[in-house]
């Protein structure tokens, strides 16, 4: 990137010239260009997807800058090096290649003077083999009974990415029933176990380095349950694994051939198209996994070739860059009016803010301006009737993300039209508000005297200029799906670039895991680690009430 302070380029101090100006105009003077939503919106029937950016508190003028800071920032040349393989993990020196996964074109792509491409293929055939044997029952339990239902054992990324897709594509869902268990709480795989059967159920462990304290943990009850009822020789048939660590997966017994390698050029949050994904192609079949590859695909190539003026996943960078860096953001709402969807929040909330949640910039100096904001949502329209009151008519700025589907998939009543009513209303409500007059004005037409008119129409305003981006998307398939999650993932990136931070570490996630390790012994033994004293005391009251009877 080369030594520089973003805060000493010119953009910045236009951008904060401009937003001093903007700030006194309302979405409702902006939109008195009839013209506003063809200059500040994308659509592309090539995968039916309607981006519309127009409710958004920007002027030409502004958006030039905001593109302008993103080419100053060499966005282009960093996302050139992470394509090509080189190391742009700079902390950890690491090339950054969930792309190759997904490279359709089948180009060679290069690490360390090796084009990984053969092995990125293999690992694909691999998958494609194991779930079509799994699917049509030729891979069977150790009694000869067909798997019926599968266990993914992961944490973050090698749990967050395959669940919230299964979730998505469940309605093309034609294979083995799919749960997901994370937590270490034993609550989770006990909720789970306790409805299966060992004799028709496969686990697949997913760990990149195989050593995580929460997955391991869940795997060994995992395989305890099973051979305490079919004996060592079920693990064979009923466990696989999925990590980079070949060694680990050996020593706890997993059978070499089911081991499906991912590599370290692919980050846990990034990892859904590897294979982590072994769970969403044995739901949905080979075939539509592609799919989903073949969407993420095309966005990648969007990204690197659109220009920035019409480049989708740089345009929702910038935009949330001007809110977060110069209107004082401290948070990005996600609503997908799709109940497919419901888990894509979640998902975003660990690959924006594990990515960007940062401090320290690439010459190891603390930032001094704002970097990732924290990510949250619902969907729709249950977000409406839980906190969008408070993005109506609090005190908080809160840009938001609504992502909505012309088709549903499934065709009952005016259930889709009610639903898609309300992600248009809600957009244009947060836009343009109600103002005192129109309040009053409402309220006379109800026949409310003019004492209580008075006493509500305060209450009742709305003051707007609330911003928002429509993705509007024909229907939800696993192209479509591939399609959402890649713009997503190079908005990050793009962001991650501007503010001049590695958005493929993740330093503090492990300082926890260092102190749980510390502190384990101590639950079960009582030795004292010689804590602060809230700590010391709050294990000395877990280790003085534990096995009682409460």
């Amino acid at each position: 990137m080369g030594k520089f302070d973003i805060k000493s380029m010119p953009q910045w101090d236009y951008l904060e010239k401009s937003y001093n100006q903007i700030k006194k105009f309302h979405l409702r003077d902006l939109f008195k260009d009839e013209n506003r939503f063809s200059e500040f919106s994308i659509q592309d029937d090539n995968i039916g997807v309607t981006f519309d950016y127009s409710k958004n508190i920007i002027t030409t003028d502004i958006f030039k800058l905001l593109i302008d800071f993103a080419k100053a920032s060499n966005v282009n040349e960093y996302a050139k090096r992470m394509f090509s393989g080189e190391k742009i993990n700079w902390t950890e020196k690491r090339a950054v290649l969930h792309t190759a996964l997904r490279n359709r074109s089948n180009t060679p792509v290069y690490v360390d003077g090796k084009d990984i491409m053969p092995e990125i293929n293999s690992v694909l055939l691999k998958m494609e083999t194991f779930s079509n044997d799994l699917r049509s029952g030729r891979w069977k339990g150790v009694t000869g009974k067909k798997i019926t239902d599968i266990v993914n054992i992961g944490v973050g990324g090698s749990d967050l990415g395959p669940k919230m897709v299964c979730e998505a594509l469940k309605y093309y869902s034609d294979g083995p029933n799919v749960y997901f268990v994370s937590n270490i709480d034993s609550a989770d795989i006990y909720e789970v176990l306790k409805r299966l059967s060992p004799e028709t159920t496969l686990f697949i462990i997913a760990s990149k380095t195989f050593t995580t304290l929460e997955t391991i943990t869940n795997a060994l009850t995992a395989r305890n349950w099973i051979t305490e009822k079919l004996g060592d020789k079920a693990i064979a048939s009923h466990f696989v694994a999925l990590t980079a660590s070949i060694k680990k997966v050996l020593e706890f017994g997993i059978d070499k051939n089911n081991i499906f390698k991912f590599w370290d050029f692919v980050s846990g949050r990034y990892s859904l198209w590897s294979a982590i994904g072994l769970s969403i192609v044995c739901s949905v079949g080979f075939d539509k996994f592609v799919e989903l590859l073949d969407g993420a695909h095309y966005i990648d190539q969007h990204f690197l070739n659109a220009p920035y003026e019409r480049n989708i996943p740089v345009i929702m960078a910038v935009l949330g860059f001007w809110y977060n860096n110069f209107f004082g953001a401290s948070t990005h709402a996600i609503l997908p009016y799709s109940q497919y969807l419901n888990r894509f929040p979640a998902y975003l909330q660990q690959s924006d803010m594990e990515s960007n949640g940062k401090t320290i910039n690439i010459e190891g100096d603390r930032v001094d301006y704002d970097t990732g904001p924290v990510i949250w949502g619902e969907s729709g329209v249950n977000g409406q009737h839980s906190f969008c009151q408070l993005i109506h008519q609090g005190t908080k700025f809160i840009p938001c993300d609504f992502i909505g589907f012309v088709n549903p998939l499934e065709k009952i009543g005016d259930h889709h039209e009610k639903l898609m009513a309300n992600y248009f209303a809600q957009t244009e409500a947060l836009a343009f508000g109600l103002t005192k007059k129109q309040v009053i004005n409402n309220l006379m037409a109800m026949g409310l005297s003019f004492p209580d008119i008075e006493f509500l129409a305060s209450h009742s305003v709305f003051e707007g200029n609330k911003p928002t981006n429509s993705i509007l998307i024909d229907k939800l398939t696993p192209k479509t799906l591939g399609v959402l999650i890649a713009i997503y993932e190079h908005k990050i990136f793009v962001q991650g670039v501007m503010w001049r931070i590695n958005s493929f570490d993740q330093w503090g996630v492990e300082l926890g895991k260092v102190l749980a390790n510390v502190i384990l012994p101590e639950l079960k033994s009582h030795v004292d680690n010689k804590h602060d004293s809230s700590t010391k005391n709050l294990i000395g009251i877990f280790n003085s009430k534990k096995n009682r009877d409460l």
